[in-house]
Parts: C-alpha cells; sequence; structure tokens
C-alpha cells in the first residue's frame, strides 16, 4: 500500500488489520530507528552532527525534516542510512508473518523504485492535494508551506496511479464508505 502524506494510509490500514492482514509500517520502523539508541542514531549522528540528535538520544526530526527538503544532497545522506535498515526489518517481518495476507506500508513505494518488484499488488489510496494539504496541517500542526515542502518531494499522483493495481480513492467519502471500499478490495484481494 502507498499513498502520499495525508492521503488516508493509516485509517485504510488500520480496517486492513481488522480484517486480519498484518501490517508492516515503514514509517514506523523508521521512527523506531531513530528514537533513543535506536540503530540509525549514531550513523545520523556520524553523518549529520550531534546538532540533529535531540537532548533525548532520539533523532530531531522537526530539523531533520527541514534540512532534507531544503538539501537533496541531505535527504539522500539520510536515505542512504534509513532505507536499508528499513528493508532489512520489512524483509525479516514479512519472512515470519503467519496472516494470509501481509499489508507493506510504503509511501515512497513509486519513489525508491525498489520494493514494486517485491510484492503482489500494489494498492494506492489517494486523495486531491488540497485534501492532503489539510488534513496534515490539521493533524500535525505543520504550516502549508511545510506540507507542500513533503508533497514537492513525492512521486505526483499521476506516477502513484500508473504504479496502482487498486485505487482507494479516499476523498469526498465518509468512513463508512471507505470501509465498504476497502472491505471490497480485500474480497477481491483474498478470493485471488
Amino acid at each position: 500500500m502507498t499513498g502520499g502524506i495525508g492521503s488516508g494510509k493509516s485509517t485504510v490500514a488500520a480496517r486492513l488489520v481488522e480484517r486480519g492482514a498484518e501490517l508492516i509500517d515503514t514509517d514506523a520502523i523508521a521512527r523506531t530507528l531513530t528514537l533513543p539508541g535506536g540503530a540509525a542514531i549514531e550513523a545520523i549522528r556520524g553523518a549529520f552532527g550531534a546538532v540533529f540528535i535531540a537532548a533525548d538520544g532520539a533523532l530531531d526530526r522537526a530539523r531533520m525534516r527541514e534540512a532534507a527538503f531544503a538539501d537533496a544532497g541531505a535527504r539522500r545522506r539520510l536515505e542512504a542510512i534509513l532505507h536499508p535498515l528499513i528493508g532489512a526489518e520489512v524483509e525479516r517481518r514479512a519472512a515470519t508473518s503467519r496472516a494470509a495476507v501481509t499489508v507493506l506500508d510504503i509511501p515512497l513505494l513509486v519513489e525508491s523504485g525498489r520494493w514494486r518488484g517485491r510484492v503482489d499488488r500494489v494498492w494506492l489510496v489517494d486523495c486531491a492535494e488540497s485534501l492532503q494539504i489539510d488534513r496534515v496541517m490539521a493533524r500535525s500542526g505543520w504550516t502549508e508551506s511545510a506540507v507542500r515542502a513533503v508533497l514537492s518531494q513525492q512521486a505526483t499522483r499521476a506516477a502513484r496511479r500508473a504504479a496502482a493495481d487498486a485505487v482507494v480513492d479516499n476523498e469526498g467519502i465518509g468512513l463508512e464508505q471507505l470501509g465498504l471500499e476497502v472491505d471490497a478490495l480485500w474480497q477481491q484481494t483474498i478470493a485471488a
């Protein structure tokens, strides 16, 4: 499963878990890797300096986000540290999954280019960019310019749609209708 920031991936993922899927969330893995004592902390400290590590020993996410979106080189250095660690953890969890369906929540599936060949199907959770902006501003308290900076680094809707086997349109519908849409796709998946 993929989709841009604020598209509703977490809501769809929760519904799939309710249906029996095992969820492997790459954003959650990245957060764990950058907690105090996390496997990526020392490499980040070495690559970026102690100023990017908060007083509690975790990654200063706000500072790193600002640096990564302002400087493509910084973003590539961070990705070079995190992506192999995330990939290894995804592989480990997928190999031990006992669920009939394992869902990989990979926001940057299209951008990375490495995951498409490793999954059976790609579900895209999609909505208009304006809705993404509104949702992220409401939930995270970010400014519009901060959300737009993230969006500018993500694949376009057209690129995501081209890579998708199924699209969950998460716009102009309530949670009940979204749930029905997800359930229909779930039934197709388990029937296959």
